[in-house]
């Protein structure tokens, strides 16, 4: 295991830093063990530490926030592959290597035996001081690999130079996550073989015995067709009998990557001390490039994946306790095709809920298909549920497919099904008992496999003992069920929730938010919530519409939530409460001077008249300034 962040976005893009000692402070102090010099990272904005065997991120009460993902975070365990966001920099965290086989000649590790004699054994950093004695061979490989990206076609190329100034026939190129235990197998992550007269089309037969041995060692081995020396086995040497066999390690930063093969069978022809010498120094320019491609291939297939996540539009943010169970549940019934109702109050997310659940189930490449059924009259939402034939009634000029048709084999997400009438209870409750139903105007039975979600922000049992709502229907949809925690019942979640919509509608709006005031962060915490996370939502996009910093501050939130008695538990500094004076003496003096007018109040103060009359709100200056206007008049 080797955790790192690798930078792939920011200020130190291309930086790889390794974790080593905890805890691992991140932030724009200087004294940060890792320093990002940005106005938007807080002075000490998030640490990494080990809880037991595993890697936890907290976020040190940041300003700007710290995300995972794309998802705000308080303390989260990271894992293999997770992208952290701080400020404006991006983190790769991993642990280990990865790779997918690549094609080549088959390579075969082989524990024969050949007869062979003189080995020459050479440490790697005897061999540095020859890289500039073959000077233009070793240009031309520098050149050609650093153009190279694929690990697959790097590894060709470099096989395809090394045969052009060794005489060997064949080669082979092992890539391994770690060095293995005493005793232990290697396990090697990529292997590609290739012959110089028939390409990847023949196999390559490679001793397992040497491979291992440069492994372990990390020193270049030279064997010719003589007596083994003491201490290196030959039981594993291939049973072809190559004539001369050469395998060098690759090494970068003192970590062995993984060996270079080659070997002849030609009778005549032998390796050198020159061969060997030049392969080393070959395999220390390269071994930075392979192991880079490898990082790049990762990096690519891991963004690809993430932007597969970034573009799902519903995201569960928050990591309160309702939240945590809540999620709990989506991993329980997910996988199942069960009937699932969920309550809640408007605005907790009840259809982000039903597209979870959906997204981690077996239908999850099947349809999504969502109907509210408070939005439609009932004619039109039984067409739009079932379907209707061609002449069933005035306008049905055509035949049409129903979402219940459409969805066959995915799911059905009702939501507000409290509103449903009583004739379509009858129809919904069919479909639950038979799966199946019958256009409107139709005859013929029509058979569907769905998966049913509804949802609803109304008692249903309470619905069914005053009759309105069918009781055999109710136990149908409820065989599952969850009720959604209302936002005032997890304020701890109002800080993520309102950093991902500030992110979220900076990108959409093309307007720059690094993040949100202390004082703004209070007061949305303050606040009761009564439309639940849609209010936080919409209230964030105006603050992010209507702001004039880059900065979300207390007047660009919406009055209700300024207005909030609550607010005024607002922890503030003695430097905040001289600025709202300052603020108020600067307001009440320019409206004294233009005598009541506030467009010329607005041209003293050099603001725009709409921030001014947002600013008189804010600071609770209307009373005042009616006092001053009734004690002008009284004294003409």
């Amino acid at each position: 295991m080797n955790p790192r962040l690798t930078a792939i976005a920011g200020r130190l893009k291309g930086s790889v830093f390794t974790i080593e000692d905890l805890p691992v402070v991140i932030g724009r102090e200087t004294n940060a063990t890792l320093c990002i010099a940005d106005a938007s990272v807080s002075r000490r904005h998030s640490q990494i530490d080990k809880e037991e065997d595993e890697f936890v991120i907290l976020d040190l009460d940041s300003l700007n926030g710290t995300f995972i993902n794309d998802v705000p975070v308080k303390r989260r365990k990271l894992q293999h592959g997770d992208r952290v966001r701080i400020g404006d920099s991006q983190f790769l965290f991993l642990m280990h290597e990865s790779a997918r086989p690549r094609s080549s000649s088959d390579v075969h590790l082989n524990d024969g035996k050949i007869v062979s004699g003189s080995t020459l054994q050479v440490r790697f950093n005897d061999a540095l001081y020859l890289m500039a004695r073959d000077l233009s061979a070793l240009m031309k490989v520098s050149t050609t690999i650093n153009a190279i990206r694929g690990v697959e076609e790097l590894q060709k190329t470099l096989l395809e130079l090394l045969f052009e100034v060794v005489p060997a026939e064949r080669g082979a190129i092992f890539l391994a996550d770690h060095i293995p235990a005493a005793g232990e197998e290697a396990q090697f992550t990529s292997v590609f073989g290739l012959d110089r007269e028939h390409g990847t089309s023949q196999s390559v037969q490679v001793s397992r015995t040497i491979t291992r041995t440069v492994l372990h060692q990390g020193e270049a081995l030279l064997i010719n067709n003589q007596p083994p020396p003491v201490g290196l086995d030959s039981d594993s040497l291939i049973t072809d009998r190559p004539n001369s066999i050469l395998c060098v390690p690759l090494i970068m930063l003192n970590h062995t990557l993984g060996v270079i093969y080659l070997d002849t069978r030609a009778p005549d022809t032998f390796f050198d001390t020159d061969h060997l010498q030049l392969v080393s120094a070959i395999s220390a320019i390269t071994a930075v490039a392979l192991d880079n491609a490898r990082h790049i291939e990762w990096l690519v297939s891991e963004n690809q994946r993430l932007v597969a996540d970034f573009g799902i539009e519903h995201n569960l943010v928050g990591e309160s306790a309702p939240i945590r169970s809540v999620l709990q549940f989506i991993s329980k019934v997910a996988p199942t095709d069960s009937t699932v109702l969920i309550s809640g109050e408007s605005g907790t997310g009840k259809e982000l809920v039903a597209r979870a659940i959906h997204r981690n189930s077996k239908r999850a490449n099947k349809p999504f298909m969502a109907v509210n059924c408070a939005a439609l009259a009932e004619a039109l939402l039984e067409s739009e549920l079932f379907g209707h034939e061609r002449g069933s009634f005035t306008g049905a000029l055509v035949q049409k497919k129903g979402r219940l048709e459409f969805a066959d084999g995915g799911t059905v997400f009702l939501d507000e099904i409290g509103e449903l009438s009583t004739a379509l209870q009858v129809k919904l409750l069919r479909v639950l008992q038979e799966r199946e139903f019958e256009r409107v105007g139709g005859t013929r039975s029509l058979k569907v496999d769905i998966r049913l979600i509804t949802a609803t922000n109304k008692d249903l049992e309470k619905a069914v003992a005053d009759g309105t709502f069918r009781q055999d229907l109710y136990y149908r949809l409820n065989v599952v069920s969850l009720e959604m925690p209302p936002l005032r019942e997890r304020h701890e979640d109002i800080p993520l929730l309102a950093s991902y919509f500030a992110a979220k509608y900076g990108e959409k709006c093309k307007r720059r938010v690094s993040g949100i005031s202390t004082e703004a962060q209070a007061r949305l915490t303050a606040y009761d919530w009564p439309g639940n996370v849609r209010e936080l939502e919409n209230a964030i996009e105006r603050a992010v519409v209507l702001g004039t910093t880059d900065r979300i501050l207390p007047e660009d939130l919406p009055e209700s939530v300024l207005e909030s008695h609550e607010s005024v538990r607002e922890p503030a500094t003695g430097y905040h409460e001289a600025l709202a004076r300052t603020k108020k003496e600067m307001i009440l003096e320019a409206m004294q001077l233009s005598k009541g007018n506030y467009t010329e109040a607005a041209k003293l103060l050099r603001v725009h008249p709409n921030y001014l009359h947002r600013l008189i709100r804010n600071l609770n200056l209307k009373e005042h300034l009616k006092d001053n206007q009734r004690n002008a008049k009284l004294q003409t």
